[in-house]
């Protein structure tokens, strides 16, 4: 219990870190933290404001997949997978999130990814790149779903 609230006390002086810009110290901190899925999640903060600042965020990046994956819950792991890539997607780093998702075990949560990438590509325009990709997802329910939602995307483009 004492790790747990060690750990919490760490992620809000990662989080005040990061409001102040000092990305070095809050990228250091957080990987101190010991309880792992906050780790992953203070240092999964981290990349995605340096993100966000179009700082290079390549290390942090890695280094935050490597601690998602020490996580011992399986279906931790894919959450965190799943929030990253989300995070990613936002930001229209579509590249990122993809590659994040390989890492996601579960074939209906990494299709989700992929599948959202697709229509997020096929909204800026890039109708083969999106296919590509929508036509790559291994779950049939999700293929067929993302299939319909680019059809309906191109009706309305």
């Amino acid at each position: 219990m004492q790790e747990w609230y060690q750990s919490r006390a760490l992620y809000e002086t990662v989080s005040k870190l990061i409001t102040r810009g000092d990305f070095a110290n809050a990228f250091e901190i957080a990987q101190s933290i010991p309880d792992k899925g906050i780790r992953a999640k203070s240092l999964s903060m981290v990349t995605v404001e340096m993100a966000k600042q179009r700082m290079d965020y390549k290390e942090a990046l890695e280094k935050t997949i490597e601690a998602i994956m020490e996580i011992e819950n399986y279906e931790n792991v894919t959450k965190a997978l799943m929030s990253l890539a989300f995070e990613f997607l936002a930001l229209k780093r579509f590249d990122e999130a993809l590659r994040i998702a390989e890492f996601i075990k579960d074939v209906s949560n990494r299709s989700k990814i992929q599948a959202e990438v697709g229509l997020a590509l096929a909204r800026e325009g890039k109708i083969h790149e999106a296919f590509k990709i929508i036509n790559d997802i291994l779950d049939d329910d999700v293929k067929t779903w993302a299939t319909s939602k680019l059809a309906a995307e191109l009706k309305r483009g």
